[in-house]
Order: C-alpha cells, then structure tokens, then sequence
C-alpha cells in the first residue's frame, strides 16, 4: 500500500505548494477539502491542516476534530491550521495589531525534532492577521518572532500521535529553510519512507489500469501534447493494442506536426489512428471571428469527427483523458459541503455523450510529475519539454477569421521563432513560446517595393504553473534576428513586434 499524507484544505492560496512540497519529498500526498470525511487507512502515514483566508473567531470559521485524528496519526498544522488546533485545544487566538505579512525571523527557543538542522535565527514567510497570545494546558512554545510569541508549538504528553503548529508558511520560497522543517514532518515525525518515485508510480499505476479495464479496449483522444501522451503511454504499457487512440489534424496544430506526431508515437509503440479533417474545420471557421464561436467550432466538430472514428472499434468500454491534479483540485470548494471538479478535460462532453468510463492514470500528478513520468516510460525528451500548446491551436493565435491562408502564414513564423528559441538555447528558459498573427496589415519597403502585408507578435513568458506569468525578457539581438528571419522568409509578413505584458493583467494567449 503506498504511504500518503493528507492535506485538509481550508481555502489557502498557498495549499498546492505545501503538496509539492511534500512530492518533491518522495511522498505521496492529497489535498482534500476540509469538510470531506476520509478513513484513517494503514497507508495514512499523517495529516497536514493548511492556511486559510478565514479568521478562526469567525462564527462558521472551518473546523475539524484534530483529537480525534491524533489517536491514529501525527499532524501539522500550518497557520490558520496551528490556531484552528491552539483554540480547539482551549487556546486563545486574537486579532494582531498588524497583519503580518512577508518575511520574518524565527527564533527556535527549544530543540525538537520538528526543527532539527535548522539554524537557531532562520528567515520565515509570515502571511495572517491573527496570533496565537495563549497555548492550551499540554502545550509548548518551540519557536518565536520579534512579532508574534508563538510560532512554532507541540502538544506535550498523552498517548495520542505527535501534535505540532507553525505560524509561518514553509512552503514558500522565502521560508529559507521550511522544506527541511517539511522533511522533519514527513520523515522523523510520520516516519515515511520516501519511495514514491516515477518508477514506482509507473508500476503501480499500470498494474492498477490493468485491473480497473480488464479485458476491455479503451479509446482516446491524443493532442501530441504532453499530459494524453504519457496518459496513453501508461493505458498501452498495461493493455496495448487495447488502446484505440485518434489523432485528429484540425487545420490549426503547428507546421508538420499532424506527420511529426505521428511518427513518434509509432516509434513509442502507441496504437494509433490520424484523421486529416483540416478542410473540415477550415470550412466551420468561414465568418466566424469571435474568439468563443472559434473554439465552439473546433469543440463540436472535434467531438463529431472523433465519435465518428470510436464507431469503427468494437468493445469499448473506456475513454482514456490526460487529467492532471491541478485540474481536479483547482476548483474543489473549501465553502460548501460539495466537491466541484472542472470540466476542462482534453475531450470536454465526450463522456455524457459515448457513455463510458472515464480512465485517467495522471489525475493526481502535478505537470513537473508527469513530465518526470514520461522520462521514465522512455518517451523522448523533445516530446516531454515541449511548450504547453492552447486547445484550440492557433485559432486563437490568429485574431479574426481563421483561413488557410492565414494557417500556413502563421505556421511559418511560428516554426521560425520556435527553432531559433531553441538553436539559440533559449527554449528551456522559457515556460511558453508562441507566435500570434494580428488583423493588421502595414506598409512595408522590401527592395524597389512597397509591401502591405500581416503583422505578427511574438510571445514568450516565464512561469512554474501558468496560472502567473512574465513576459520572458529574451535578448534584443535574439529578437532582431527573429524579425528577420521571419520577414525574409515569410511572403506575407512584412512586421514583427514583440509582446511585454505580464500574467495578470494580461493573459499567456491573446484570445
């Protein structure tokens, strides 16, 4: 049985850190709203309570029974999770005179496990706006700040399971040394093994599709993007031709990649079916320019062309999708007694329609996992490092009507820019790369003529999750080589410009 942690979620915006956190550890871990019931099971190695936007003098401040999970299993209870325990325990938690927010210095008045190799003044990441100004009868003060008199603090005594608060976020990057104050957690304290690896994970999760799909052929649609790929890679591994995969060129995936695509999956083994459906959509795409009525073309008719294929196998009972964690627990309410999953599958509305089972081997894998994933399972690297690519391709990287034309314009300067991020050894510094034509066309002078042709932006951002971004501050002799490179090149296009707006206020694509 694989040893888990469980990290109740009370609404912090911080709760996805402290899981990759604890991955980055070797351990595997869940994040499960608060008020969700879960059996305490051998594997369950601890509990983890997160931070929290609420104030725990709230009148329906979120609570759980902490006493109770301490007969079975030790627990850490990170910021509103270190006053939820201090006031359930008979504590008292007040209002600060100030919110403290940012960095702080600890200081370790007593030596513990919990704090074992960090140094005695360590630089903290403070983020609320109540303290904890008096523990419970059992309790002991372990850390400190100049701010607040209780920063870190144990349960002492009792026969129940190690009991532990910190004010701070270890987490964060600017809790200098919270990942080993994490590690202390997860390994002296819970006592876990550190032996979820990729390869573990491969063997665990083939072994456990062959089990749910049997006998059965499962059926799937792949982008050539990372997550259905590994995804697929794993049902294969279990069931092998049992996987029907499709393929569909819609008009708008980059240059050559409908062949290119193809061909690596066949040298990595993977059953699967391409269908040339490019006049298809170019068709659908005629006078629509809103960028909503683009994607609803692309969606309806992919779902068509895609159950139009899934006719032709027999025994299907499964439909395989490249789910990851981030878009099972984006959406998971800490405000209500339900559980909302998003529906931003890669095959949205395909399963109320074809009636199957849904397999989904990486939805609890975070995307630096299932890249880690697909080294694993040998796929090429190319493959797993490649930029994230929007749904509706560059439907919505052409602003306007969407025409052949423009497709193969755009093609070629994206081929243009992306190969020169990469023969120039810019590609792996930056989260997302992509190439946007703009309905507007300018004067240009090539030689003796004048030109009115297209102009396009080029777009490149760092990011860790793409839910912030920068703009990627690429060197200007790199863009000017790109620009011509892309107006020697590219008939058609006779201007480049280059886009510096950050995530938020902007947005990674422009529609």
């Amino acid at each position: 049985m694989t040893e888990k942690i469980l990290i109740l979620d009370f609404g912090s915006q911080f709760t996805q850190l402290i899981a990759r956190a604890v991955r980055e550890a070797n351990v595997f871990c869940e994040i499960i709203p608060f008020q969700k019931s879960f059996e305490i099971d051998p594997g369950l190695k601890g509990i983890i309570l997160s931070g929290s936007p609420f104030s725990v003098n709230e009148e329906n401040a979120p609570s759980v029974d902490i006493a109770s999970f301490i007969q079975k299993v030790p627990v850490l209870g990170v910021c509103y999770g270190a006053q939820l325990t201090a006031k359930n325990f008979g504590g008292r938690v007040d209002k600060s005179n100030k919110r403290e927010y940012g960095r702080a210095k600890m200081h370790i008045g007593k030596k513990d496990v919990l704090f074992k190799n960090v140094a005695e003044e360590s630089q903290v990441w403070m983020s609320h706006s109540d303290s904890i100004t008096a523990l419970p009868e059992g309790f002991e003060i372990l850390a400190t700040t100049e701010s607040i008199p209780v920063a870190g603090f144990k349960k002492t005594g009792g026969p129940e399971k190690p009991l532990y608060g910190i004010q701070f976020h270890p987490e964060v990057y600017h809790s200098i040394e919270g990942k080993k104050v994490l590690n202390n957690f997860l390994i002296d304290i819970c006592g876990c093994k550190q032996d979820w690896t990729p390869a573990s994970f491969v063997n665990e999760t083939v072994a456990r599709l062959k089990e749910q799909i049997g006998d059965s052929h499962v059926i799937m649609a792949l982008s050539g993007g990372v997550d259905s790929t590994v995804a697929a890679t794993l049902i294969s591994k279990a069931i092998g031709d049992r996987l029907h995969g499709i393929f569909v060129d819609n008009g708008v995936l980059r240059k050559d990649e409908f062949e290119q695509v193809l061909k690596t999956y066949d040298a990595i083994g993977l059953n699967v079916t391409g269908i040339d459906a490019k006049q298809m959509f170019y068709d659908q795409f005629k006078g629509k320019t809103d960028p909503e009525q683009k994607r609803k073309v692309i969606g309806k008719l992919f779902i068509d062309v895609f159950h139009e294929e899934s006719k032709k196998v027999q025994g299907v009972k499964f439909l395989g999708q490249g789910t990851i964690y981030p878009d099972v627990i984006e959406s998971v309410s800490v405000h209500g007694p339900s559980q909302t999953i998003k529906s931003h599958h890669n095959v949205g509305g395909l399963p109320d329609i074809m009636h199957l089972e849904l397999v989904e081997p990486l939805r609890f894998l975070f995307k630096d996992e299932v890249r880690k994933v697909g080294l694993e399972l040998g796929i090429p690297a190319d493959m797993i490092n490649r930029h994230p690519f929007p749904g509706p391709g560059l439907a919505i990287r052409i602003l306007g009507e969407v025409t052949e034309e423009k497709v193969k314009l755009l093609q070629a300067a994206d081929e243009i820019y992306i190969k020169g991020l990469k023969d120039h050894g810019l590609y792996t510094s930056v989260w997302q790369a992509g190439t946007i034509l703009l309905p507007v066309k300018s004067v240009g002078v090539m030689g003796d003529e004048r030109t009115y042709e297209f102009t396009v932006a080029l777009r490149a951002v760092t990011s860790v999750d793409g839910m912030t971004a920068d703009w990627a501050h690429l060197p200007y002799d790199f863009l000017a080589y790109i620009s011509n490179e892309i107006i020697n090149n590219v008939r058609g296009i006779n201007r480049v410009v280059y886009d510096i707006s950050s995530k938020p206020p902007a947005t990674i694509e422009w529609e």
